[in-house]
Order: C-alpha cells, then structure tokens, then sequence
C-alpha cells in the first residue's frame, strides 16, 4: 500500500501502477493489473484511515476471512505477545 498525492482519482491510479510494475520488478514478482484508490479524509497520521474495502458477503466471518484475507498463501506473520513478529513472513 502506498500514498500517492494527486489531483484527482486518474492521476492516481496511473501513478500507483507505474509504482506497483518497478516494485514487482525489484521484488521478482508479477504485477497483476489491479491498483484502487481511496481519498483521504483526514493527513496520514496516527489513527488516520488510508483504505477502505467493504463488501457484501453472504459468508460467515470465519468463511469470509478465510476465502479473501488468510487464505494460507499470504507472506505474513503473526504479533507475538511483545507486539513483535513471532516469525518472519512466509
């Protein structure tokens, strides 16, 4: 996820998939072709919401969490007691 400033909605989703084809590059990965914009409400800060993705879902949560956001395939951690990663993403 990244900030992009920008006049409108166009400019920023131009702009953020030119940023995601060098990451993919630089990370030996494969841009796919999907990048979303959000408008800020409030400065990036402490408590200030950078995205919002909502849908409806006739899933449970457990279900829904599973099929959308922990599939098992992600490069990820868990926060151990300490609020540290208590292992390196997969």
């Amino acid at each position: 996820m990244v900030i992009v400033r920008a006049a409108d909605f166009a400019l920023a989703i131009a702009r953020a998939e030119d940023e995601a084809a060098r990451y993919a590059v630089d990370v030996d990965a494969e841009y796919l072709g999907l990048a979303q914009a959000f408008a800020l409400v409030d400065d990036p800060g402490d408590g200030a919401e950078v995205f919002s993705l909502m849908r409806d879902s006739d899933l449970p949560p457990d279900e829904y969490l599973d099929a959308f956001f922990d599939t098992g395939d992600e490069r990820q951690g868990d926060v151990g007691a300490a609020g540290r990663p208590s292992e390196p993403p997969r």
